[in-house]
């Protein structure tokens, strides 16, 4: 077995404290992302991992890119007809979760779903490069294909077919929005004691925040 006990280093960056936090985790997110983004050693902070549970109730994560957000939600995009897509209308709920190492930071959003609006998955489809939009065409997501050549050939027919055209969004491809009921920011710190401020939705739509140990 591969002994690992000595792979790990000491968090000491930054701290996370009640004084200095917003009220609103959508502004706290804003403030991280922001830094993130401005951060040369990040290439790309809007990366994210997004868990969904399976019809055999095991837990898949994989990793999309966020496209916008704001008080109302995080908004991603994929195939409706994908795993994940599945999982996430079956289910409606999903967990996002953002790391961010080099300023050793991690947030991690419980969230229900929603779909976006068609216009919303169609002005997004479009502002895409012509080549992703071929791809989402052309690609049966999280289905058995023979080989690669089945995706390039179809490819190439594609190609031929939109010729000069506008590349039809197709219909199974759009976004979501997780809206989030809970939200937590994880600051490293020395000797393990790390920083962890939870807030979460309350009945009348407020937001309650806490401390959690580490």
């Amino acid at each position: 077995m591969e002994n690992l006990y000595d792979k790990r280093k000491n968090y000491e960056k930054a701290e996370l404290l009640e004084s200095e936090i917003k009220n609103s985790p959508v502004e706290q997110f804003k403030i991280w992302f922001n830094e993130a983004e401005s951060s040369p050693e990040i290439s790309e902070a809007n990366s994210m991992s997004i868990s969904t549970v399976d019809s055999d109730g095991c837990p898949r994560t994989r990793i999309v890119l966020l496209k916008s957000y704001d008080e109302h939600g995080f908004v991603f995009f994929t195939n409706y007809d994908s795993q994940k897509g599945k999982s996430l209308i079956e289910t409606g709920k999903a967990c996002l979760h953002f790391f961010w190492p080099n300023l050793e930071r991690q947030i991690c959003i419980k969230a229900t779903i929603e779909k976006v609006s068609e216009k919303n998955s169609e002005d997004y489809f479009h502002s895409r490069p012509r080549g992703s939009q071929l791809g989402a065409v052309v690609s049966p997501q999280s289905s058995e294909i023979p080989n690669r050549e089945y995706l390039q050939n179809n490819l190439k027919i594609l190609e031929k077919e939109f010729e000069g055209k506008e590349i039809t969004r197709p219909k199974n491809w759009g976004g979501f929005r997780a809206i989030p009921y809970e939200i937590e920011f994880w600051q490293g710190r020395p000797n393990r004691l790390h920083d962890r401020i939870v807030y979460r939705k309350t009945e009348g739509e407020n937001w309650r925040i806490s401390r959690l140990a580490p």
